[in-house]
């Protein structure tokens, strides 16, 4: 983690902000989000909303975020199906046929770079692109494995075994391709996040020079971000939790933490480190062994200095007889006031 002395949105030009899980979780806005991101604009910095799911439209974001008053236009939505349809369209002639197992989104983006969208693999397609939709069903799958069998390229929007959803997370489109890969023995190329394709296509439409990527999932929001050298804040609205980032390998290790996508508007404090003790604002981490050792003066901040310290000290530490580049997980977190046993809680974090 790296220390910001200015709020988020005076250092970095654009923010790259996932949807499903920092903007809105199904169809309602994540509390306070709305006006922190109208707070956010008012600072002078610019959003692009890029998301994973491929089932919707530019357009039908926007509407979508209309409703929650969160304000958009078409061209600040990037979707992983822009990304396929570039890939596909790069190498691929002019109006070859792509067969779709998806929705909308997908069928429009396809159409967009020039590809001509079918739903048979009677028309030979040159390829086959599966993206997320809850209304992708057997004969879907069916028209893709023949396809695939036969020959053609098979390009997925995502791999996200899940999506998040107001009663907990529901199969996401890595899980509906993982029936496809298990039927046909074939394996797909994946344009989504943490793919840098996904990245270019994101910084190519919004015009980024200085962007941060705003995202609650691990594997793709915030590697994804690692993989082109772009920094990412890790928000606590969607998938993951606080006992996910502390046991997070090097590759998923953001470089901010954040309640929600408001943690923009504040700056970030520096995280100290001796041989034995990690420090921010008021919450010390003292390593003992395979023990991490938190004390809390409270009050200050956003209330997650403690995550920080106890993130970059688990970071920090090797768990005896693991190998080299583990995260330090599992440690005994051990509360070492009442401040830091109630900060815990609220974290649910495991300690004694």
């Amino acid at each position: 983690m790296i220390e910001s002395a200015r709020p988020l949105a005076e250092t970095y030009d654009v923010a790259l902000l996932d949807l499903d899980g920092v903007v809105y979780v199904g169809e309602d806005p994540v509390p306070g989000v709305p006006l922190a991101l109208a707070e956010v604009r008012a600072a002078g910095m610019r959003l692009g909303f890029v998301t994973n799911n491929a089932s919707r439209t530019p357009a039908q974001v926007v509407a979508l975020l209309a409703r929650m008053h969160v304000p958009a236009q078409g061209d600040e939505v990037i979707t992983s199906s822009h990304a396929a349809a570039h890939y596909l369209a790069d190498v691929l002639t002019p109006g070859s046929p792509v067969l779709i197992i998806g929705t909308t989104g997908l069928i429009e983006a396809i159409a967009e770079r020039g590809l001509k969208p079918v739903f048979s693999a009677d028309e030979a397609p040159a390829a086959v692109v599966q993206g997320f939709s809850p209304d992708i069903d057997w004969k879907s799958l069916a028209e893709g494995m023949v396809a695939i069998r036969a020959g053609a390229r098979w390009v997925a929007t995502n791999l996200d075994p899940s999506v998040p959803s107001p009663r907990g997370p529901l199969p996401g489109n890595g899980a509906l391709v993982a029936a496809l890969r298990t039927a046909s023995g074939h394996e797909p190329e994946s344009t989504g996040k943490p793919d840098p394709r996904m990245h270019a296509e994101s910084v190519q439409r919004s015009g980024a020079r200085n962007p941060i990527v705003v995202g609650d999932r691990l594997d793709t929001d915030i590697e994804g971000a690692k993989r082109v050298g772009c920094a990412s804040l890790l928000v606590l609205t969607g998938v993951t939790d606080a006992a996910q980032l502390l046991a997070a390998p090097e590759q998923h290790r953001p470089e901010f933490i954040g309640r929600d996508a408001g943690a923009l508007l504040l700056a970030h404090p520096t995280v100290t480190s001796t041989a034995d003790q990690v420090s921010c604002g008021r919450a010390r981490v003292r390593t003992d062994g395979r023990r991490l050792i938190v004390t809390s003066e409270g009050g200050g901040g956003d209330g997650l200095d403690v995550l920080r310290a106890l993130a970059h000290a688990s970071w920090s530490q090797t768990v005896p007889g693991s190998p080299p580049g583990r995260p330090g997980q599992p440690f005994e977190i051990i509360a070492g006031d009442r401040t830091s046993r109630s900060e815990l809680d609220a974290l649910a974090v495991d300690h004694r």
